[in-house]
């Protein structure tokens, strides 16, 4: 199993200017950003595949710069040694990933209100997606990270 790192290094900012919000299908967890937004990145990592159903489309904020506005049904999965996923235990929407050792949080861009004017900038673990479906939107692609 590969270690997803929806992440991107220091760098792009979007034009997904502050504040977003957002939230699960149920409503049992609400977010909002006051940073600006990085641009999705798409992991097709095995561990994203499995908790998306597909890839996972991914923007992020300073930990800091996300407030928890109700979080009665968030919970937080383990899934390798350098990051975490944080989930509605109710409804199961997949919400964010955060790494243990940076002060950045994903926030998988479906979960986000519209607008949102943000758009994929980049695909990352290729090497990792399944056979299913092809990466034809032109968006650079890497093997791993």
């Amino acid at each position: 199993m590969s270690s997803s790192s929806p992440v991107p290094p220091a760098g792009g900012q979007s034009a997904g200017g502050s504040p977003h919000t957002g939230g699960c299908l149920c409503g049992a967890v609400r977010y909002r950003t006051t940073g600006r937004l990085r641009p999705v990145v798409a992991c097709h990592c095995s561990q994203c595949r499995r908790t998306s159903g597909h890839y996972a489309a991914m923007t992020s904020v300073s930990a800091s710069e996300l407030e928890l506005t109700r979080e009665e049904g968030l919970a937080w999965y383990r899934s390798s040694p350098s990051a975490e996923r944080g989930f509605c235990s109710r409804c199961g929407s997949n919400l964010f990933w955060r790494p243990t050792a940076r002060d950045e949080i994903s926030i998988t861009a479906g979960t986000l209100d519209v607008p949102t004017h943000l758009e994929i900038a980049e695909h990352i673990f290729v090497a990792d997606q399944s056979d299913y479906y092809e990466i034809s939107d032109g968006k650079p692609q890497k093997a791993r990270w």
